[in-house]
């Protein structure tokens, strides 16, 4: 046992000489170690993560895809990925290969993500009636549609568009709209 420790030890040491100053890597606990690859905010960016057990390097560590910066990823892409890095492990077992397992991933990152699709995947569901839930008519009735902010100057010209230069107010010019505070502030039931 203390002989996989003094490795893991010696591990860790030569992964923080080599990515010091890499911000793509980064080491989130004491045995825990992630690498992203890809361009920031880009449908084909991953992160791998890398846990070492106790007995690591004798026992392939544990390789999580399953990360919040992931949930664009498809399943089938990280399957293979996982797969991959671990078949990678097998190979290596016994030895240090946290550095060479995200090294793999690195040489084969464009084979690995063929299927995953350039952009954000627009995610339908298909109802009993076969319409996709963007086709439904009551789906469209609730999309509320944004209204357009007017700047300071619009709101001048459309004041004095109105005859209201004149320093007379129309009617009701302060008054509250009740329903909309009211809808917003919920109102108090009684």
């Amino acid at each position: 046992m203390s002989c996989n420790l003094e490795l893991q030890e010696e591990e860790l040491e030569v992964l923080r000489s080599i990515y010091e100053g890499d911000d793509m890597f980064k080491e989130t606990g004491t045995n825990t170690f992630q690498y992203k690859y890809g361009e920031d905010n880009s449908h084909r960016s991953l992160l791998v993560e890398i846990s070492w057990g106790d007995s690591y390097p004798d026992t392939p560590p544990t390789v999580n895809l399953t990360t919040f910066y992931n949930k664009h990823i498809i399943d089938s892409v990280k399957t293979k990925i996982k797969n991959g890095v671990l078949e990678q492990a097998a190979d290596l077992e016994g030895s240090a290969m946290t550095y060479s397992l995200f090294e793999w991933v690195k040489e084969n990152y464009d084979e690995l993500i063929t299927e995953q699709p350039e952009s954000a995947l627009i995610s339908s569901s298909k109802s009993e009636d076969g319409l996709e839930s963007a086709d439904r008519p009551d789906d469209i009735a609730k999309k509320k549609e944004r209204k357009d902010q007017l700047t300071k100057q619009q709101k001048r010209r459309l004041y004095e568009k109105m005859g209201n230069a004149t320093g007379e107010k129309p009617r009701g010019w302060d008054w509250v709209d009740v329903v909309k505070h009211l809808s917003q502030s919920g109102g108090q039931t009684t």
